[in-house]
């Protein structure tokens, strides 16, 4: 079975970005339906997959990472409203035994982000 997971790395300030806000979408032809919403714990991780069994399907997917609240809540400078407010990441999955690891790096002013393992 399949599983999907992600992390969020803090490049501005070197660190895991604990406490950072995030979604999971599934998009679909007739919308996008919210399958979730959590915080990244101490290691700017999910506590556990995000999809896994029965509920990973194959499928488009958008992962919406609160970029500015997090900067706003710890203090890191940024401009006014934030540059980069809600980070989405839109994503297949098309194998439905592949574990996707979809991890972000980020500052106030970019973002990067690949496909792990």
């Amino acid at each position: 079975m399949g599983h999907l997971s992600t992390h969020v790395l803090d490049t501005a300030n070197g660190r895991a970005a604990q406490g950072m806000a995030f979604e999971l979408w599934r998009v679909q032809p007739q919308g996008a339906e919210r399958l979730l919403a959590g915080v990244t714990n101490a290691d700017g991780r999910s506590d556990g997959a995000l999809l896994a069994g029965p509920s990973y399907l194959p499928g488009t997917y958008e992962l919406a990472f609160m970029v500015g609240e997090y900067y706003s809540a710890i203090g890191t400078r940024q401009s006014e409203p934030p540059f980069l407010d809600v980070v989405t990441l839109r994503f297949t999955m098309a194998d439905a035994d592949g574990h996707y690891h979809v991890p972000l790096l980020c500052t106030p002013w970019s973002y990067t982000t690949y496909r792990g393992s």
